[in-house]
């Protein structure tokens, strides 16, 4: 089990809201829908209950928040990114093509001159 699906999915059992859970995250609506469906799909069972009421957890979503909970407790930490130093080669620019003889006259056939 992919740990990020744990982790929004343990998001939405707090907040027993989509909308909120996905702002907390920081991610859209459609991928929170999307990650839930997939762990659904892969546990077997439907984890939360979506009615008029709202949202609430099946028996199944209590049991498996607590072992998702644990799951992410052992995870290990993630990997630190590497630090990638600051510079590098300058590049110059190549311009925009030959320039008119008198600044401010139109190029030769052309109909419009931008700016």
């Amino acid at each position: 089990m992919n740990i990020t699906h744990l982790e929004r999915f343990v998001a939405v059992a707090e907040a027993l809201h989509f909308p909120r859970a996905a702002e907390a995250l920081g991610i859209p609506l459609a991928s929170l829908y999307t990650s839930i469906d997939k762990l659904e799909a892969e546990v077997g069972q439907a984890l939360f209950t979506r009615d008029g009421a709202g949202t609430r957890l099946t028996k199944v979503g209590e049991l498996f928040l607590e072992e998702a909970q644990e799951r992410i407790a052992a995870a290990p930490a993630p990997a630190p990114k590497p630090v990638v130093a600051a510079g590098g080669k300058a590049k110059a620019s190549k311009g925009k093509g030959r320039a008119p003889v008198v600044k401010g006259q139109p190029k030769p056939y052309k109909k419009r001159q931008g700016r």
